[in-house]
């Protein structure tokens, strides 16, 4: 037990310098990204009265798939209406199929708030080889090239509310930083117990498999994107074939930031040019009140972050016994059977482990007690891992909102590298 509760130290300490320091929570947009685009020189003459020039901001499409979302959309939504873009902006909500509502309830916020134009339309199911949410945004992205000739779209889902300033700080980073892709992972819902024990974990585990600075480094293999506010470059998505060539990725952020950055930038360089970071003024409204809710929103994609491979899901099961499960249990292990070293070094990886959650749960507002939690926090992610296989092989696996997705056809077009996050 000393040697396994060792081998588990030694993964932390790697883990700590060795794994693009994932756990600092520092990876933020610039904050004065927005006020150096509005100090540089202007492009045209001529303003808004404001003291920004329209025309030199790109015009911005926002595709906002929703399904079955009126409990949430009175929230969000006017938030994106009311964005404080200088330039020209327009909003295209996709109703996917919804039976509440969305789309007549969409229409009627924007008539009573105003703000952005906004456009409801509907594109009907899915066709064969897509997942509902693609096929809505194919949908919105083809409206809005119809419509707009807009050089940016921002991809944000229909549970996402945005600070007034939002949409301006997304587009002013990526023209700052020659950027293609410019995605925030939202600020998620913490209300209840559950949501206080899960949620921040989510984020964490998330970062610790795609840690922030390896995505944002230029020419680096890695590449991820948080679904809910992904902003892209129009020409970087026809370069990358989105979204037809990733039709069937059920985990779609990722399998998009990899084919932005496996189809090269503009000017030549190898890769696009991608970043990803935490967001200050993104927020999930969504509610996941009880332990039900967080388990299916984990387990409808996690087997299919494995690749539905039975190999990777028992390695990845032992990885997160050795390095989350193992050190509780050698401290308590050691102290009932006496062994020193035991209890120390599973001690030492414990409060490692608890030392690398303090800034996520300092970023969530929560309070650092729950560190210590965190074994136990895995073991519920392990056990939902577990259950995403067995799913999937009762062939309920990627259930989302009466749809069930399996896995996709071997060389049926999807993105390489389709196992991502569980997002």
């Amino acid at each position: 037990m000393a040697w396994i509760a060792g081998a588990s130290l030694v993964a932390w300490v790697w883990l700590l310098v060795g794994q693009g320091f994932f756990w600092r929570t520092d990876v933020r947009l610039p904050p004065g990204t927005a006020r150096r685009e509005r100090a540089a020189p202007t492009e045209a003459a001529g303003t808004d009265g404001s003291g920004e020039d329209p025309g030199r901001w790109p015009s911005v499409a926002v595709v906002v798939p929703a399904r079955d979302e009126a409990g949430v959309l009175p929230v969000s939504l006017p938030s994106v209406l009311a964005q404080a873009y200088p330039g020209r902006a327009e909003v295209f909500l996709v109703d996917d199929g919804s039976t509440d509502g969305t789309g007549e309830l969409a229409r009627a916020l924007a008539a009573e708030r105003g703000g952005l134009p906004l456009t409801v339309t509907s594109p009907g199911e899915p066709a064969p080889g897509w997942t509902g949410k693609l096929w809505a945004v194919r949908h919105g992205m083809a409206l809005a090239r119809e419509r707009t000739d807009a050089e940016y779209v921002l991809l944000t889902d229909a549970d996402i509310a945005h600070g007034p300033d939002s949409l301006r700080t997304l587009v002013s980073a990526a023209r700052t930083a020659d950027l293609d892709l410019v995605s925030q992972m939202a600020r998620l819902r913490i209300a209840d117990f559950w949501e206080r024990l899960i949620v921040p974990a989510f984020v964490y585990f998330f970062g610790q498999l795609y840690p922030f600075r390896w995505v944002n480094r230029p020419g680096a293999r890695t590449a991820a994107a948080a679904g809910g506010c992904v902003l892209l470059r129009r020409d970087a998505a026809e370069r990358a074939g989105i979204p037809a060539n990733i039709r069937h990725a059920v985990i779609d952020d990722v399998t998009l930031a990899r084919a932005v950055k496996r189809s090269g930038g503009r000017s030549g360089p190898s890769t696009g040019r991608i970043w990803l970071g935490l967001a200050d003024h993104v927020d999930s409204v969504r509610p996941y009140p009880r332990l039900a809710d967080l388990w299916r929103m984990v387990a409808r994609s996690a087997y299919a972050q494995l690749l539905h491979s039975p190999l990777l899901l028992a390695g990845t099961v032992l990885g997160l016994a050795l390095v989350y499960l193992v050190p509780p249990v050698a401290v308590i292990a050691g102290t009932v059977g006496g062994s020193v070293p035991t209890a120390l070094l599973g001690g030492a990886a414990w409060a490692v482990m608890a030392g690398t959650y303090l800034p996520m749960l300092r970023y969530y507002r929560q309070p650092p007690w729950i560190a210590p939690l965190l074994p136990f926090t895995a073991l519920l992610y392990l056990l939902m891992t577990v259950d995403s296989a067995v799913q999937h092989y009762r062939g309920r696996g990627a259930a989302w909102k009466g749809r069930t997705y399996g896995a996709p056809p071997t060389g049926a077009g999807a993105a390489p590298g389709e196992a991502s996050e569980g997002a």
